[in-house]
């Protein structure tokens, strides 16, 4: 340490000012580092902590809600859910019958002991409002068999007066 002060004294003044401002400068980028450090160290305690409340909530409320995931299941008719070749069919049936084209993509399936969740994106390109109206109310009487999962419209461009319909379409079936 000794050796420190002696080399630091025997600098001019405009060379100990300019050291000064060195370790300042360090000590300043420090600061600012562990700043940076802290508020994201903070930032993902809070966002663990919010989780943790959240899956406490859920856990507080398994009873009930397997309570409500068993009637729910109770009242499916095995009968009437679709596979992912009558969940094709079904959508097929429907736009020829409301004068819709359609296409769509091969259907996806994710599946659990008890369910298989079948999805298909589903598109109805130009097509004219009230067609479009008719084929979702007619799916929408499906439900809960076979829902809408998202939708998207746009205008067409070559004539505004039609749409263009994207369609992602998810059928529940029961597996016994």
């Amino acid at each position: 340490m000794n050796r420190f002060r002696v080399f630091f004294l025997s600098r001019a003044l405009r060379e100990q000012v300019m050291l000064w401002l060195l370790v300042l400068l360090g000590v300043l980028m420090w600061f600012s580092s562990f700043g940076s450090r802290a508020a994201a160290f903070w930032r993902q305690q809070r966002a663990t902590s919010t989780e943790l409340a959240v899956q406490s909530q859920w856990l507080a409320n398994r009873e009930t809600i397997e309570q409500a995931a068993e009637q729910a299941v109770s009242d499916l008719d095995p009968s009437r859910t679709f596979d992912d070749t009558r969940l094709v069919g079904e959508l097929t049936a429907l736009a020829r019958e409301h004068g819709l084209r359609f296409t769509n993509d091969t259907p996806r399936t994710d599946r659990t002991a008890d369910f298989a969740i079948h999805t298909v994106q589903f598109t109805l390109p130009r097509a004219e409002w009230g067609a479009l109206k008719r084929f979702y109310l007619a799916l929408s009487q499906r439900s809960p068999y076979i829902g809408i999962e998202q939708c998207s419209l746009a205008a067409d461009r070559a004539n505004p007066a039609l749409l263009n319909a994207s369609l992602r379409v998810s059928s529940v079936e029961v597996i016994r």
